[in-house]
């Protein structure tokens, strides 16, 4: 099956930057594959023990399979994204962002439908003000037989690494 070669392929250019599970599960959400980067950056005065401040930035992918896809299939990952990120995003002092990237495999062309839905989703959220921090998520849909990658706004930014091969 093609799709899931495509799904290898990206796991194993995934694991360069993040930590990969396959067929990982968190409550409603089952998906073949999940990745997770977490990155910590401090700068310090004259010595480790006098930090002068430190933020934390983390991005989660969460991939998973649709031999066909409709509008009810859109809005049914987009709810269990939103649900997952409650429990992957915890704002503390030094968080700065958290960037969840649910990717939607699918052996059939999306129809014009499907791809509108994709385009209008959208999600953010502050957390006390934007002084912890800020998640955000990215809707990405992908035909791996003709290449064609549809996204929301925030899934521009990485569309063009989810359409190579």
């Amino acid at each position: 099956m093609e799709d899931y070669g495509y799904i290898d392929k990206l796991a194993e250019k995934l694991s360069v930057y993040f930590d990969i599970e396959k067929d990982w599960k968190m409550e409603n959400l089952c998906c073949d594959l999940y990745a997770r980067s977490h990155i910590k950056n401090e700068k310090y005065f004259f010595s480790k023990k006098a930090k002068v401040y430190g933020f934390e930035n983390y991005e989660h992918c969460i991939v998973k399979y649709f031999p066909s896809i409709g509008v009810k299939d859109i809005d049914g990952f987009t709810d269990s994204l939103k649900c997952a990120a409650d429990k992957l995003v915890t704002p503390h002092d030094e968080h700065m962002s958290s960037i969840i990237t649910g990717v939607m495999v699918t052996a059939e062309k999306p129809d014009r439908d499907v791809a509108d839905a994709v385009r209008r989703f959208k999600f953010h959220k502050s957390f006390a003000f934007g002084f912890k921090g800020w998640m955000d998520i990215r809707l990405i849909l992908v035909h791996p037989q003709s290449r064609e990658v549809v996204t929301n706004k925030k899934g521009k930014e990485v569309a063009k690494f989810y359409a190579s091969r």
